[in-house]
């Protein structure tokens, strides 16, 4: 009779990615974030100024017109920072994704989905600042409308601008309420964040809903509480390289 040793049954093993692999690509993502916010914060004022703001005269298409010919380099060129935004948007909803994935993968889902439908709509709006140059090249032909009416055209095309991305901004407003519901929820975002960029999304669905129900000029109330969209591309940015999975 012989007393041999029967090996324990081995147990099956899942393959788990290690620990350090998954901190370096979320803390990579965070930084990617965060400088995509703090670029944007930059170039987002330029073009909304130049393509929008600066050479438009509400009220007056004809000097709306000449202004925007006198300056048509600088009008491109806010369009085409415009533009950056919205690619920019794109890579931002994407790392926030990952940043905030080990909170809850489906709210995560929601939250980027959100900004981008908005960057969808938003690039939708730029379009119509491209017609405004197509009306002032004369690409509509000049015997088809008179100086006036082209004009007419020109401020016509920058409301619609203004009126589609006024209506995309409350989808970004939902994004930064589902963000920031993830940030609270986190445990390794300070809870004060979430609740600043809750208030932060909530200010642009007012505006948006402002917009529709108010027949005069609306004041922004985003003009008032964007302060947690900055500080979450701080946080990112100064924190995210200490952001582990470990935390979640």
């Amino acid at each position: 009779m012989t007393n041999d040793t029967v090996p324990p049954p081995t147990q099956p093993t899942t393959p788990v990615t290690p620990p350090a692999a998954g901190s370096r690509s979320l803390r990579g993502a965070a930084i990617t974030a965060g400088v995509g916010i703090l670029v944007m914060a930059a170039l987002a004022p330029f073009g909304v100024f130049f393509a929008t703001g600066g050479l438009v005269t509400q009220g007056d298409a004809a000097l709306t017109a000449a202004d925007i010919t006198a300056s048509e380099g600088l009008f491109r060129a806010g369009i085409a920072s415009l533009f950056l935004v919205i690619a920019l948007d794109v890579v931002i909803a994407c790392a926030l994704y990952r940043v905030f994935s080990p909170v809850n993968k489906g709210v995560s889902l929601l939250a980027m989905a959100f900004r981008l439908v908005y960057s969808g709509i938003y690039l939708v709006a730029v379009g119509h600042l491209l017609a405004v140059l197509r009306l002032l090249d004369g690409e509509a032909g000049p015997s088809a409308f008179s100086p006036d009416q082209v004009h007419a055209q020109v401020l016509s095309e920058i409301n619609a601008f203004n009126d589609v991305w006024a209506l995309a901004l409350g989808l970004f407003g939902l994004h930064l309420l589902t963000v920031g519901y993830l940030a609270f929820r986190s445990g390794y975002a300070p809870r004060v964040l979430g609740v600043l960029l809750a208030i932060a999304g909530l200010g642009y669905v007012i505006d948006t809903f402002g917009a529709i129900a108010v027949q005069d000029s609306w004041t922004d109330v985003s003009s008032f509480t964007f302060l947690g969209e900055l500080l979450l591309a701080l946080w990112l940015v100064i924190r995210g390289r200490w952001v582990s999975v470990r935390s979640t």
